[in-house]
């Protein structure tokens, strides 16, 4: 078994992989303006396949896989997948997506997706023909359910907060209109006794 090595594609690649790609009948053009989707594998330091990770929001999806050297196939599927989990982790991946028919992927977890499990499809996909296998990464619903409770603690202690900064700004009122109101009247009071002091000063 050659040496194997995987990782992400460049522009380097694109003899080889659009070489792959025709051989394969793949819309090789389409391909090529998504180059970045793609890991690729080396054997011996050279070109011997690749496979694509699309993301949408929380899915990714397996796609547009195909080896020049089939014999480091499964192999290079083992290094793949040792490294697709973090890239899914590091982009809030919940689940993965892939209409690829090794035996591999279900080996390692991958399911036929149910009806249920299609409804999650993100729309953009949903138009691709073939049997859809997923791969659960984190519990959506668990997930959501947590970010709702979590939402609703900050909207009531938003609340909270709220409530007690216009408390506050009451208080800091009625003082105020208080005190305006105590040297109004103090005004009001020195005020007479200087028209008094005066009218007794005339006299």
């Amino acid at each position: 078994m050659p040496r194997l090595h995987i990782r992400r594609a460049t522009v380097d690649d694109l003899p080889a992989l659009k070489s792959l790609w025709q051989a394969a009948q793949m819309p090789a053009d389409e391909l090529e303006a998504r180059l970045t989707e793609f890991q690729v594998v080396e054997a011996d330091g050279i070109f011997a396949g690749a496979l694509g990770l699309q993301i949408l929001r929380q899915h990714a999806r397996l796609h547009s896989e195909d080896y020049s050297d089939f014999s480091v196939a499964d192999a290079a599927r083992e290094l793949f997948w040792e490294r697709i989990p973090n890239l899914a982790a590091n982009h809030g991946v919940f689940r993965i997506w892939t209409q690829e028919t090794s035996p591999f992927w279900t080996h390692w977890g991958f399911q036929p997706a149910t009806g249920e499990m299609l409804a999650r499809l993100p729309e953009e996909w949903k138009n691709f023909t073939g049997r859809w296998l997923t791969l659960e990464l984190k519990n959506e619903e668990a997930i959501s359910h947590a970010l709702e409770n979590q939402f609703g603690n900050f909207m009531a202690a938003e609340k909270k907060q709220t409530a007690q900064v216009a408390a506050r700004a009451r208080q800091i009122r009625i003082f105020f209109t208080v005190v305006f109101f105590a040297i109004g009247l103090i005004c009001l009071a020195v005020a007479v006794w200087l028209l008094l002091h005066r009218r007794l000063n005339a006299r």
